[in-house]
């Protein structure tokens, strides 16, 4: 029988004791503001292997590595004066920046995936940044759950699908923003959008009016995390844009909701894409779980607008129905 994972208290004890763990080539989840990682020191090839395992992650589908500050991060990668304008507007935040590795990187090779590049993140979530500022190094970090399924954005969940693979997971409550970072690749001739995240295009473009969304990606040679078509993904299938219920379905509402499914979570009741995108993957999650023990057969997903944070919940979405 596995040993179990440790749940540890987001205080100073906790946090030291996760940051022994990461030092020593162990793995630990922990919040940031988005949804929760899961952690291996980036230094360290054995334990950033260790996260494909406990994932079963592809091991082309590259790792963000996280830092407490901007000029920690700058220091594997090459900055452009793109990149440093980004990291002044937006770190720490749910922004992640691919850039030309340095040569004088210690950054695991496995963490990019073998690629020229690195993605990096300085995130905002303070047990986050205590804890990458008492660890010292930067942590490679995937959302912490196994690979493909529905992303955590509380402690439980990731027990719920990590529970005897990784060592700990700190408890530091729900994340805010429940989506994965924006994904911005500054390392060709324009910078591009990669990945709709916590921050909107219209947020990027304010500060940088040049950039552009990614034409359809190659899924077998991603550039950045989340970019594999199928991911997010419940058991159950999910059918989009959804305009009438059956009553076989759960529901994944969004203001005012359908009638007919014995199943329904609302992402919204005030039609907020803030509120909606807080709380997607746990809706999700909970549908998933509730519906299959009623013996149900999908969930309906009613439209959402594709405007702001919209972008990016329908791009989650998409991808979790296209299992």
């Amino acid at each position: 029988m596995s040993r179990g994972t440790l749940r540890l208290a987001a205080d100073a004890a906790g946090i030291a004791q996760a940051a022994t763990l990461l030092r020593a080539g162990e793995l630990v989840a922990f919040p940031t503001e988005t949804v929760y990682g899961l952690g291996a020191d980036a230094m360290d090839e054995a334990a950033v292997a260790a996260i494909y395992t406990a994932k079963n992650r592809p091991s082309f589908n590259p790792l963000i590595a996280h830092y407490a500050t901007a000029a920690a991060a700058f220091g594997d990668v090459t900055p452009t004066a793109l990149a440093r304008r980004l990291a002044d507007a937006f770190w720490p935040g749910p922004l992640t920046l691919v850039l030309p590795r340095q040569p004088r990187s210690a950054v695991s090779r496995l963490a990019g995936a073998g690629l020229d590049t690195q993605a990096v993140r300085v995130p905002a979530h303070p047990i986050a940044h205590r804890l990458l500022a008492t660890v010292g190094r930067p942590v490679a970090a995937p959302s912490a759950n196994p690979s493909g399924r529905v992303s955590p954005t509380t402690a439980q969940h990731v027990l719920d699908g990590l529970d005897g693979r990784i060592a700990a997971v700190i408890d530091g409550g729900a994340c805010a923003v429940g989506l994965e970072s924006t994904v911005v690749d500054l390392s060709g001739a324009r910078p591009t959008l990669l990945r709709a995240g916590g921050i909107t295009l219209e947020a990027l473009r304010a500060v940088v009016p040049e950039i552009t969304a990614a034409e359809p990606h190659d899924a077998e040679a991603p550039r950045s995390p989340g970019q594999l078509l199928s991911h997010y993904a419940p058991d159950l299938p999910l059918r989009l844009n959804a305009r009438e219920v059956a009553g076989t379905e759960a529901l994944l509402a969004f203001g005012s909701p359908l009638s007919g499914s014995p199943l329904s979570f609302n992402l919204s009741e005030t039609s907020d894409l803030t509120e909606a995108a807080a709380r997607l993957f746990a809706g999700l999650r909970w549908l998933d779980s509730q519906g299959r023990a009623q013996g149900l057969r999908g969930i309906a997903v009613m439209p959402i607008p594709l405007t702001d944070l919209g972008v990016a919940i329908n791009d989650r979405l998409s991808r979790a129905a296209s299992r």
